[in-house]
Parts: structure tokens; sequence; C-alpha cells
């Protein structure tokens, strides 16, 4: 759609007071900053003070508005100067904002259902919906909803942290429905490659009956002796020609490969085919489990709900703003109306044309810690979660564990990151994120990531604003808990920005620089 139309739309449109009062109110104590026809984006900090100040930015070519999850005291004592601290003290509170984005609008209404669903669930029946003008949904819960505290810390000043792990925690919950209810459908995996650069492997996932995680594949080798036919089982065994002797010690026989098949394990169980199998003395015996059902039928295939339709961490940030309620958006020309969860179903852009819209409310008034369920589960389950991951990397990886990492330099960096440092035009802030949880996992010093995040910004096109590159760095730079950069396997951050062709051998960036140091030592 051409400027010119874009603009006549919009002075038509935001000329509705209906939808200027709906913009209004929500912007109450948020940071609020237009977007205007070429691209760019009003100063900051600003917000709505009066009335007329939403037409008066039209007037001056603002196409959209977009605003803060964070409520703050008052938003233009806000500045890129900012310790984290001072900005915790200045926030007021924070609203849950779960962003639902996929490449067909049909997976992200399955989700938005879902995650609609599970709110109930827990008691939250205050909470808003709206189409974000594209694919996907934003649905909010009020931060009045929450307890002003909770094991013993400020809900304030537990952001970005908190609204995180719920929303991690809710993507947990609703996976295993939302895959079953997206397998049914027949995926044009063709069109699906051409609009997301995800091949159908990449798509489908094995998943594990006992736990609903992913789980991955392996082999599983059967051995025998040529000599005695002691016969060995070998799960995840890499062939090679060298052969093993046989374990009898009055035996002088090798072991040949009598068959190979293939295994699934879930590394976050423990869960696999191997373990329906035992060994007694020269023969393999099954358990009736194992001849009732096959393991490659009980791991069966899905269709990941995490790569086609994620709840947008990435949102969660220090002062990232989202759009607004009834705000246009740009590149459709379709607004940001408001729905209740029994609309979804039969949802379709044309509901959104900005010349047929019908007001609601987005941000209903919060009954008082409706939401203290949902905080208390999320964050046990984020811990378990944590020891968990740990437990595992420590198990896979143990033995990096004991090196020191200390003189590393941009050479040991994998293929992944300097080609992130080459600069991005688009998922900028993801790209910062993987930027400083790789250099701070790499214990470099608070001055080098500073200066060498603020350099890599200066590549990109366009850059970051600087505000919201010091407010990242400021966050990861107070973590005491190590975060490390999201895994190869995470197609939202590596292979969507391009910045890998496939998946590497190993799980992680880090652990590519551990191995040439290693190497090098």
């Amino acid at each position: 759609m051409s400027k010119e139309r874009v603009l006549s739309i919009t002075k038509i449109y935001y000329s509705n007071p209906k939808i200027q009062k709906a913009i209004f109110n929500f912007s109450k104590d948020r940071e609020v900053v237009p977007r205007y026809a070429n691209g760019g984006f009003g100063k900051r900090p600003d917000t709505l003070q009066y009335f007329p100040d939403l037409m008066g930015l039209v007037n001056k070519g603002a196409t959209s508005f977009h605003a803060s999850e964070e409520i703050w005291a008052d938003p233009f004592r806000i500045n890129s100067e900012m310790e984290q601290e001072e900005m915790d003290e200045i926030r007021n509170s924070w609203d849950l904002l779960i962003d639902i984005d996929s490449p067909y609008l049909d997976y992200s209404k399955i989700a938005a259902k879902l995650i609609c669903e599970t709110l109930e669930n827990f008691g939250i029946k205050n909470y808003g919906l709206k189409f974000s003008g594209s694919k996907g949904f934003h649905i909010i819960v009020s931060g009045d909803s929450f307890p002003k505290n909770f094991n013993g810390k400020e809900t304030k000043k537990m952001f970005p942290e908190w609204p995180r792990a719920i929303s991690q925690f809710l993507m947990y919950k609703i996976r295993r429905d939302y895959n079953k209810i997206v397998s049914k459908d027949k995926i044009n995996f063709e069109a699906l490659k051409e609009r997301t650069n995800l091949s159908k492997e990449e798509i489908m996932e094995r998943v594990c009956p006992i736990c609903g995680e992913s789980a991955k594949k392996a082999n599983k080798i059967t051995l025998k002796c040529d000599t005695c036919n002691n016969l060995q089982i070998k799960p995840n065994y890499k062939i090679t020609q060298r052969k093993l002797k046989c374990i009898e010690e009055s035996c002088p026989g090798h072991y040949e490969v009598e068959k190979e098949d293939e295994l699934f394990l879930c590394e976050n169980c423990g869960y696999n085919s191997f373990d329906k199998t035992h060994e007694s003395d020269k023969k393999i015996t099954y358990t009736r489990e194992a001849k009732q059902a096959k393991y490659s039928d009980e791991f069966k295939e899905e269709v990941s709900g995490e790569r086609l339709a994620d709840l947008d961490l990435v949102l969660v940030a220090p002062r990232h703003l989202f759009r607004m309620p009834y705000s246009l958006h740009e590149k459709t020309c379709l607004a940001s109306v408001v729905l209740k969860k029994e609309q979804l179903d039969s949802f379709s852009p044309n509901d959104a044309n900005p010349m047929k819209v019908k007001v609601l409310d987005f941000y209903p008034s919060a009954v008082k810690g409706e939401a203290t369920s949902l905080l208390e589960s999320a964050l046990e389950w984020k811990t378990k979660f944590e020891v968990e991951e740990e437990t595992r990397t420590k198990k896979k990886y143990g033995k990096f564990e004991k090196i020191t990492v200390s003189g590393v330099t941009e050479n040991h960096f994998p293929r992944s990151i300097k080609k992130l440092l080459k600069g991005l035009k688009e998922g900028r802030k993801r790209g910062l994120f993987i930027l400083l949880t790789f250099l701070k996992c790499l214990n470099f010093s608070p001055e080098f990531i500073n200066t060498r995040a603020r350099e890599w910004n200066k590549t990109n096109n366009p850059p970051l604003k600087e505000g919201y590159v010091k407010s990242q760095i400021d966050w990861i730079l107070r973590q005491k808990k190590q975060i490390l950069p999201p895994n190869y396997s995470n197609r939202n951050f590596y292979k969507d920005l391009k910045l890998i062709d496939e998946l590497p051998k190993v799980k992680n960036p880090i652990v590519e620089v551990l191995r040439k140091i290693r190497q090098e030592s």
C-alpha cells in the first residue's frame, strides 16, 4: 500500500472519537511513541499528556502508536543514562504482555485460544485479547492482578525476569495440545519453507510420551561376537573400523555389527527406547511393553508448536514497546482490534478493517491477586526447569567445567557469532540478546561488553536506539545467575536471523568456543 494511501486512511481513522479515547485511556502512565509513515519512531521518552496530543501527532504523519508494558510513576523521568536500580524505583508496575505470532494466522488463533483457556484455568478471568494487525495476537494481564510482593521480592522490580518466566511456562502448558491440534491439519511444507525458511524436518519433532518434551534421534547398535556369539547393545554408538574385543575373558573374538536401529532419547526426563530391552546371558529379551509397542511409534512425530507459534520473549524486555489497542499497522493497514476469546475461531482480517471496527476494552479491571497462582506455578516450574537444564548440561558437557575460560579472542568465536557481528537489518533485538549473553558467559569484562555491543550496534542498519541498548547491557550485567545464549535449535534466533544455514553439531555457541580453547591447551 502506498504511503499516500496509508496517510489518507490514517487521518480518517484516528479522527474517530471512540478510537482516540481507547488509545488515550490505555496510554495512562505508559511510554507512548508514535511511528511515522517513513518508518521512523518519535522521540523517547514520551507519552500522551492531553487528549488532543494524538491527533496532533497524526497530523504530523504518525501512522501507529506503541506503548510500554511497564507502568511508570512519570514516563518523562526515564532517560537512557539511568541504572537499572533507578528504573526499578520509578516503575510502579508491569503488565504481562504475551505476543503470539506465526506465519499463519490460523495457527496463531489456536495458540491464543489455548493461552486464554490456560489463564482461566489459573483463575484469571480479567485479561485482554487483541489482534496484532498482521498475523498474531496480544494477550494482556494487568499488573494489578499480581501481588505487590511475592517470595520476599517487590513484584515491580522483577521485570523482565518474572513475565519472561510466565511466558515460557504458558508455552510449556499449551505445547502438547497445540501440537496435537496443528498436526491434524494438512500442512503445505513447501509454502511454509518459502515463508519461514524452515524445512519439514525443522518443523516436525519427536515428542517424549512421558514429559512431552522434544526427543533426540540417535541409534542403537547390536554387536555380536564372531566367535562366541555374545551380544552387546550400545546406544548412541559411533561405528568405526576398529573392532571391539569380546568381553568374555576366555574368548579371542571381536564384535561385528549385527544390526542398527533408530533410538529416540529424551534429554529432559531421560526416557528412551533402549530401556525397554535388557540383556540376559547371550541373548536379548524384550519386556511385554517392548513387544506390544515399537518405540518409533511411541515417540510420535508431531508438528512443533514452538516453531510455528511462539511466545515472543524478546518482547518482554526493559522499555520495549508493543502496538497499542486500535493502533493501525503500517504494512497491512489493519487495526489492532480487541476481541473476546469466543470470537477467535471466526475472526478474519476483514474484521480489522479500520473503517468498520467496534471499540471494546482491552484492559479490563483486574481482581487483585487473581494472577498469584499463575505466578507461583510459573516460578516453581522455572526453578525446576533451570535445575534440570543445569544437570543435563553438566552431564553432557561436564568435561568443560574444569577449563578456565580466559584468553578468549574473537578468533575463537564460532561462525554464527562472527556473522552476527557484521550487523543485522532485521531481528536486531534478538541479535543483541545473543551477543550479550554470549560475551557475559565467556567472562568478558563489563567494559568490553559495553564497548563491543555499541560497536556492533553501529554496524546494524538501522542501529537500535541508544536507550534500548543501554538498558539491555545494564540488565545482563546485573544478572548473578549465568544466562546462556539461545541454543542453535531455537529457530527464532540463529536460523531466522540467517546466522546459520544448517544446525551445527554442537548445542550452543559457547560449546564451540570451549572446544577451541581445549584444543589449544
